[in-house]
Formats: C-alpha cells, structure tokens, sequence
C-alpha cells in the first residue's frame, strides 16, 4: 500500500534521456536548446510515488535526466554517449 504522504515524482516514460538520444540521432545533428526544452515539454510524463521511482530506476540500471535541468544534464549525457561509440 501506498503511503499518501509519499512524495510524487514526475517520470517522462520513455526515459528522456532515451527520448533525447533518439531525436538527436534522427536529426543527425546535435539538438539546440530550444529543441531540447520543446522535446521535455512534449515528453508523456507519468506521477509516481518515490519507492516506485527507485524501482523504475533500479530496473532501468540508471537514472534519467532531471527535468529541471535539462538542457545541462543532456550536454553531459551526450559527451558519455560519445565516449561509448
């Protein structure tokens, strides 16, 4: 049972780093802000209580970007997605 004073977390699904990634690929050219800003605005999103988020996470095997700093947290993202390929 859920307790209802757990905090909510808003959770883009999919992921939005993944959601990132996949415009970013498709445009074959780096994302602008505004790109980035208008693909987190648009993204579905879903509430969640906390414990449910850290399942999300566990199962996902990492955290997403956060929302609130989106366009930062890409930039890192991207230069790790880079060194990977």
């Amino acid at each position: 049972m859920t307790d209802p004073a757990e905090k909510l977390f808003i959770v883009p699904v999919p992921a939005l780093v993944a959601t990132l990634l996949a415009a970013e690929r498709g445009k074959g050219a780096p994302l602008t802000e505004e790109e980035v800003l208008q693909i987190r605005d648009r993204a579905p999103s879903i509430a969640m209580p906390a414990h449910a988020y850290r399942a999300v996470i566990n199962a996902r095997g990492y955290d997403d970007i956060d929302p609130e700093n989106v366009w930062e947290e890409w930039q890192l993202a991207r230069k790790s997605l880079e060194a990977e390929n």
